[in-house]
């Protein structure tokens, strides 16, 4: 039976401000990236998360990005290696220190926003990240944008990865995702994302705007948790999913 996971962002809320409706989303992701308090989040906030994804058995993973709280992690940013390095360190490190005050595990680690998109696209730059990201827990998965340089990155480091698609984003001809800026780039329909993931899954492939398909291994898929429709679009992916016969399950890596 063909399997994949459903993970979504999460923990992205500070102080009093709200972001996302995390406790129903935990109702049917599989995974949480939870923030790690450089593009959003706080110790209040990723404490009371984690908590919230051990009560639903989800498994937790650390989601670091650019220092940017006011932009949300989503502006480029040229930081030098060794900070960016270490950045992603505590980052990670904090997720695992909270998880582990809690009982629980972080399972993998994913990439935020800019840091995302930018490592998508320079395989030098992902490895860097992962390598640090790695160098506080060997035994992460990493989760990658399939088809791109994140995932020659991980091929190339030989860890433990899972590859990913987005449901409620549209791609281009690289398998990068289209810009955000752009006329289509985020997908609202919430049964239209179902339907396009279950296609996607079955072809094992990314399907593009244009229509081309760009064969890869999809092990796990991102609903958004700071759109309105997540919540919506997140169930109506699972069910979809559920309904085509195939399997929704906590992510486990692969090598190679």
């Amino acid at each position: 039976m063909t399997r994949v996971d459903i993970n979504a962002d999460m923990g992205e809320s500070f102080g009093p401000w709200k972001m996302g409706d995390d406790a129903a989303l935990l109702k049917t992701v599989t995974s949480a990236n939870v923030a790690c308090g450089a593009h959003a989040g706080d110790p209040d906030v990723m404490s009371a998360t984690m908590k919230m994804a051990i009560e639903n058995n989800v498994g937790i993973g650390s989601h670091p990005g650019f220092s940017d709280l006011q932009g949300f992690g989503r502006r480029r940013m040229t930081v030098p290696r060794a900070s960016l390095q270490n950045s992603i360190r505590c980052q990670v490190g904090a997720s695992i220190g909270m998880a582990r005050s809690l009982g629980a595990t972080v399972r993998h680690v994913k990439l935020h926003g800019a840091l995302g998109n930018m490592t998508s696209e320079d395989q030098s730059l992902a490895r860097d990240c992962y390598e640090a990201a790695l160098s506080v827990d060997p035994d992460l998965i990493v989760m990658v944008l399939c088809a791109t340089a994140q995932e020659a990155a991980v091929r190339e480091l030989g860890c433990a990865w899972a590859g990913e698609i987005f449901a409620d984003r549209a791609y281009n001809d690289d398998a990068t995702l289209v810009d955000r800026s752009l006329p289509g780039a985020v997908i609202h329909d919430a049964a239209l994302a179902g339907q396009r993931m279950v296609e996607m899954v079955k072809a094992g492939a990314i399907i593009t705007e244009s229509g081309k398909r760009i064969e890869t291994s999809i092990d796990t898929i991102c609903c958004h948790g700071d759109t309105p429709e997540a919540v919506q679009i997140a169930a109506s992916v699972r069910s979809t999913l559920e309904h085509a016969g195939i399997a929704v399950q906590t992510l486990e890596g692969r090598r190679g």
